[in-house]
């Protein structure tokens, strides 16, 4: 599993985002997650006391150093992207952060975008919400349609989390938000998970239908997994998938 060593990492060229220079908010040496996916290339979450997290001025110190060697370089990022060892929003500075990340952009590389991954368990939470509204990219998690699936799959950790729950936060976002969907098929702790199958991909359709993201991002696994028996999608499949979400009316790209 990999976990990112740094606070600023990359860049690295994003299956998705392009030039992509990402930002953890998380510690350097423990994943921490409202999620606990099986597929998550940073592994299972990690149970340690009173982890470290870096503090604002660390976070902005970082990237604006990393910046400025960029451009020294001419290679401005495509975008800023916070994701890292876990859920970004999880920081309870995120919302300052997110807004001296802004103002470096601005700076530094004016036509970088900046962008969230995001699991969207936190949207109920103003200042997150204040946050990822000022964001370019607020790209968050719909992995499923179907409660038993995204227990199986995301394994949520809150006790509010609901799919119900969470197409009412996104609704409150009126579209203003990219759709991400990880689509796997295995077997885990001897149950069969497989979110392509023709139910599954009709309910999470009928979801799009219902909160009306600006793009849907369609993918599979590309990395390894802290669950073994997980199976990558054909490309094939995924294009077939994403015909069905343009038929609809939603732009889509598909990463195989």
């Amino acid at each position: 599993m990999i976990l990112f060593d740094q606070i600023i990492f990359g860049p690295v060229k994003s299956r998705r985002l392009g030039l992509s220079l990402g930002v953890n908010l998380l510690p350097v040496d423990a994943k921490i997650c409202s999620f606990d996916c099986i597929y998550c290339e940073c592994g299972f979450n990690t149970t340690m006391k009173e982890q470290p997290l870096p503090h604002r001025r660390e976070v902005q110190k970082a990237l604006e150093a990393k910046l400025k060697e960029m451009a020294g370089a001419n290679q401005l990022p495509d975008v800023i992207t916070f994701a890292g060892n876990g859920e970004p929003t999880l920081h309870p500075q995120f919302e300052p952060i997110i807004a001296d990340t802004i103002v470096l952009r601005n700076r530094y590389c004016p036509n970088a975008k900046v962008s969230v991954l995001s699991n969207a368990t936190r949207l109920h939470k103003p200042h997150i919400n204040r946050a990822l509204r000022r964001v370019d990219n607020t790209i968050l998690k719909l992995d499923s349609a179907i409660e038993e699936t995204v227990r199986l799959l995301n394994r949520p950790l809150g006790r509010l989390f609901s799919v119900q729950w969470l197409v009412n936060q996104l609704k409150r976002f009126n579209g203003k938000f990219i759709i991400q969907t990880m689509f796997i098929r295995g077997t885990h702790e001897g149950q069969r998970i497989d979110n392509t199958t023709e139910q599954e991909v009709a309910a999470w359709l009928e979801i799009l239908r219902d909160i009306e993201p600006e793009k849907v991002m369609i993918y599979t696994i590309d990395r390894e997994t802290p669950v073994k028996e997980l199976e990558k999608i054909s490309i094939e499949e995924l294009n077939a998938i994403a015909e069905k979400v343009q038929e609809l009316g939603f732009e889509v790209s598909v990463s195989g």
